[in-house]
């Protein structure tokens, strides 16, 4: 071989080396991404990502954040999903727990280790947190004016009588981010006065949503006044020009919203550039946008932020009361959410029946005392609070399992040892209610 055939040889080899080594890092492909994030979240992302990265087509499935984890257990035998992206580090936990997950260690520097007292990263690599969101009250200024109703500070005040009738959650078992705000206030505040304070919340709830969603479109619109949300509900509410205002209270946890890459996802390459993407400072700045308005995990981001955007890096306290234990969130998750429905979804009309008896006996005591109305009312108080299962019960993996069916409303069906359990908290609740609203009528009968 000549000189310059060689010469042309070694500088073809040159190009298609050059040529492989661009290709191997410019993703291509369809990459699935199952979520629980809104559309205005989801968009945003594919857009500015496909934008970035052009040869790679984002297909979103949006489920809910249970529904999500169970698709992925269903369809682990032949996956075809590369990514999980929700909020509720609790259902990480779940898919990792399962092997239902695979490490990766992102690209992208400068992204602390903790946000408030939570790590961002799993310490094993399994998932990582994008953007971080607290727990707490929002509310239609507007509404509250009509009502002259005060605003609220903490978890504490939703329970006054001032309240009654004007505050709404999403169910638990149907929403991952009021799953957390549930577990937070449990971990706050400890089992028993963590589930007195949800209960004699709940006595003041004009309804219960379906989907997280409805609880901000319900204050947005004044359908009710106040709702109990993850922050960002309310700061792109405030970004879209309503009338609400929001607070987190003391007893708070900020917690990072994740991605995880699935265990044999069919497009591993650009799984792993989604996840640097959305933690690169044009993908940390697509989380400030009105519509989505989520605290970025990447503290050079809130340079960039609106005044007064909550900046959890700069302002300590945000978060700092709850040690949130993600382990002991998960050996119980099943249980907390099904305690909720039984207790308090199912049985709200008797639990506002208790409320309203003991709000209308505390406030005629406090015209005229009386020692014996006043001790009714505190047995009174004690029925509504009474929990049928002790936290070390709630945690035992036993009657974890027997929860294998996601209710959707009290009558599904439901494997009988799930619905033994089920039954007997429900008439506990239901007589405990019924018991609490005889002795606060007896309390206001001595009362006038």
């Amino acid at each position: 071989m000549s000189r310059t055939l060689h010469g042309v040889a070694a500088a073809l080899a040159v190009l298609l080396a050059s040529s492989t080594a661009a290709f191997a890092q410019d993703p291509s492909g369809k990459l699935v991404v199952v979520t629980s994030f809104p559309k205005d979240l989801t968009s945003a992302f594919q857009q500015a990502f496909q934008k970035a990265y052009p040869k790679v087509t984002l297909e979103v499935l949006n489920r809910n954040t249970n529904a999500g984890v169970k698709y992925l257990q269903e369809t682990a035998s032949n996956n075809g999903t590369d990514l999980f992206w929700a909020s509720a580090p609790d259902a990480f936990e779940v898919l990792k727990g399962a092997n239902l997950l695979q490490a990766y260690k992102p690209k992208v520097e400068g992204i602390p280790e903790k946000v408030g007292a939570y790590p961002i990263n799993d310490p094993e690599g399994m998932y990582a947190g994008f953007a971080a969101s607290g727990y707490g009250i929002m509310w239609n200024s507007r509404y509250m004016k009509a009502n002259e109703l005060p605003a609220p500070k903490e978890w504490s005040d939703l329970a006054k009588p001032v309240y009654y009738d004007h505050v709404a959650i999403s169910a638990p078992s149907r929403s991952g981010t009021t799953h957390l705000t549930i577990e937070t206030i449990l971990q706050g505040e400890g089992w028993e006065k963590g589930w007195r304070t949800n209960k004699e919340i709940a006595g003041n709830y004009r309804t219960i949503t379906e989907r997280s969603f409805g609880v901000p479109d319900g204050v947005n619109s004044g359908s009710f006044g106040i709702g109990i949300v993850i922050d960002f509900f309310a700061l792109s509410s405030q970004a879209s020009g309503f009338p609400v205002e929001f607070v987190y209270p003391t007893v708070t946890t900020i917690v990072p919203a994740n991605i995880g890459i699935v265990k044999n996802a069919p497009n591993k390459a650009a799984a792993e550039t989604f996840v640097d993407f959305i933690l690169s400072p044009q993908g940390q700045e697509v989380l400030l946008q009105p519509a989505i308005r989520r605290l970025p995990v990447n503290p050079a981001t809130y340079a960039k932020a609106p005044a007064d955007y909550p900046n959890p890096f700069k302002d300590t306290s945000l978060g700092s009361q709850v040690n949130f234990d993600v382990e002991v969130s998960q050996a119980r998750y099943n249980v907390v959410d099904a305690l909720f429905d039984q207790l308090i979804t199912f049985q709200l009309d008797g639990l506002k029946a208790a409320t309203r008896a003991i709000h209308q006996a505390d406030a005629a005591l406090a015209k005229k005392p009386n020692d014996k109305a006043k001790a009714l009312l505190a047995e009174a108080r004690d029925l509504v609070a009474a929990m049928p299962v002790t936290a070390q019960e709630a945690a035992d993996p036993q009657l974890a399992g027997a929860f294998t069916v996601e209710r959707k409303s009290a009558t599904d069906a439901v494997p009988e040892r799930q619905a033994q359990v089920e039954q007997k908290w429900a008439a506990f609740a239901k007589d405990n209610y019924a018991a609490a609203r005889k002795k606060a009528e007896e309390a206001l009968a001595l009362a006038r």
